[in-house]
């Protein structure tokens, strides 16, 4: 029987040691009496299409993004969990949006970027697009308020176009933000000197944890325990740093409403697209 899957598709912080993390995690599985040791996969899967694998029935354990939780994934897969995260803008399990742009542009409000171009990762993102189009359904300008958009299929694509000039603004997740300047501090590219945070978003939960319906209870419980353990022992401090996990909490369907209630906002205002 070949083992199920396993994916952490939504950061990109060093392959190495999203692996080290995994290898950690899936030790302390292994170590649980409610895991089938051949069901818990030796490596992380890189699916060609995340939006796919996360309905796929073998899966063990993903990342996801709040806004396709509620929305197309509503009662097709399980929550098990949040991470909480340390990165400017990350409170709890909570985040919000940086808004960035050049470090040469003067503009120091999300109202002066009117008739701007907006890099965007996907319409599905909840740190990308559903919570910057709740922020911007508050505002009075004439709309369209963007003059262009371009989406880009990933928040370091939308960074990389802002900081090449294809667009002026992005809402970038904090953790995003934190770790591509994390990777070029420590490259030396002085890229992070480019670009600069003028704002940021309205609160939402963040990155949210699925399994598969098919998951049985008692695996849950053991992803729930195991998470718990390697967010906050200290004797995985290591392993976790470079992912700038900091704790877990088994977060629950309702916590995400606010990613709906952004939704609706924007939708009562007429703004439906950015």
């Amino acid at each position: 029987m070949s083992a199920m899957q396993a994916a952490m598709p939504m950061y990109f912080p060093p392959q190495a040691a999203l692996q080290a993390f995994w290898a950690a995690l899936a030790t302390l599985l292994r170590a649980d009496p409610r895991m089938v040791a051949a069901d818990i996969p030796e490596v992380l899967t890189q699916a060609a299409d995340c939006h796919v694998q996360w309905l796929e029935p073998d899966l063990l354990l993903s990342q996801a993004c709040g806004y396709p939780l509620v929305t197309q994934l509503a009662g097709r897969v399980q929550l098990v969990g949040t991470f909480a995260y340390d990165a400017p803008g990350a409170e709890g399990t909570d985040c919000r949006s940086q808004l960035i742009c050049r470090a040469s542009d003067p503009r120091s409000s999300l109202e002066a970027f009117a008739g701007s171009t907006l890099a965007f990762n996907d319409t599905i993102s909840q740190s990308g697009y559903n919570a910057l189009r709740a922020l911007v359904s508050r505002s009075a300008t004439p709309r369209p308020f963007f003059a262009h958009t371009v989406m880009t299929g990933a928040h370091y694509r939308s960074i990389e176009a802002v900081r090449s000039g294809q667009a002026d603004m992005a809402a970038v997740d904090a953790v995003s933000w934190a770790l591509w300047q994390q990777d070029q501090q420590r490259d030396q590219t002085g890229r992070a000197a480019e670009l600069r945070v003028f704002g940021q978003t309205d609160t939402y939960p963040g990155l949210p944890l699925i399994t598969s319906l098919q998951t049985a209870s008692e695996v849950l419980a053991a992803l729930r325990q195991a998470l718990q353990r390697i967010a906050s022992d200290p004797a995985f401090a290591a392993v976790r740093a470079p992912l700038r996990i900091t704790g877990f909490k088994a977060t629950t369907p309702a916590d995400y409403q606010r990613c709906l209630d952004m939704q609706a906002l924007a939708f009562a205002a007429g703004l439906h697209t950015l």
